[in-house]
């Protein structure tokens, strides 16, 4: 079988290249997609899935290293783990770690002679051995640099930003206001019980739409901001 892995951090982002990338160099590919944000292989459900049902001379293909992991520890340990388990791995953007890539790295090893060379053969198979396994972690460790490299960037950039005199975020002890809230809040008013209308908690969750929590944190601003222009008018009297 072959496995096409795609990841995501939000679904703002267009997953579609990644899924044509794997399909251009195996369209058999069974397609899985993931939105998760976070450097942690631990939580993507989708992935968590298809390690658990892959076996021997299957292959996973993703985009690009970063799709597998940006913690360079774990994917390299899931990198053998999966090796070990005779899965196959490719990388489009790093083929130069693909397993195969691996694989001919152990089975291009020279020969042992019989002879006292071999003290020097074994150091050299241990070298070339060692070098495709440094290859591997690089990879990963390039993966994880560019997450950081990219937080402090962003880091930086909102701190341009607030030099600047521009709001980041939302102002303190300002509530948001959504169309939704809006929508919901009019209907409230317009007709529960406790604002003089003929629906009671229940009925008006109903008519809102929202969920019971959200209807009583908005039928608590609404009384506080009614009870707010009550003592407002009072005192002016």
């Amino acid at each position: 079988m072959y496995y096409g892995y795609c990841r995501i951090s939000t679904p703002k982002q267009n997953i579609n290249r990644q899924i044509r990338n794997i399909l251009s160099i195996c369209p058999d590919a069974k397609i899985i997609t993931e939105v998760y944000t976070g450097t942690k292989i631990q939580g993507r459900k989708e992935l968590d899935k298809l390690l658990k049902i892959v076996l021997s001379g299957d292959t996973i293909i993703f985009d690009s290293v970063s799709r597998m992991s940006r913690d360079a520890e774990e994917g390299f340990l899931l990198y053998q783990e999966l090796f070990l388990r005779g899965i196959n791995l490719i990388f489009i953007k790093e083929p130069h770690i693909n397993t195969d890539t691996y694989k001919n790295a152990l089975q291009q090893q020279i020969s042992m002679t019989g002879t006292t060379v071999d003290f020097i053969l074994e150091g050299i198979n241990k070298y070339l051995l060692s070098l495709a396994k440094e290859q591997i972690r690089l990879a990963f460790e390039q993966s994880e640099k560019e997450v950081q490299d990219l937080r402090q960037r962003t880091k930086e950039g909102l701190q341009t930003a607030r030099l600047n005199g521009k709001q980041i975020g939302q102002v303190a002890g300002k509530k948001l206001t959504t169309k939704k809230s809006v929508a919901a809040k009019t209907i409230i008013l317009k007709h529960n019980k406790a604002f003089g209308g003929s629906l009671n908690d229940v009925e008006t969750i109903q008519q809102t739409g929202i969920s019971k929590k959200t209807f009583y944190k908005y039928k608590k601003e609404l009384l506080t901001e009614s009870t707010s222009i009550f003592t407002e008018s009072t005192s002016a009297c």
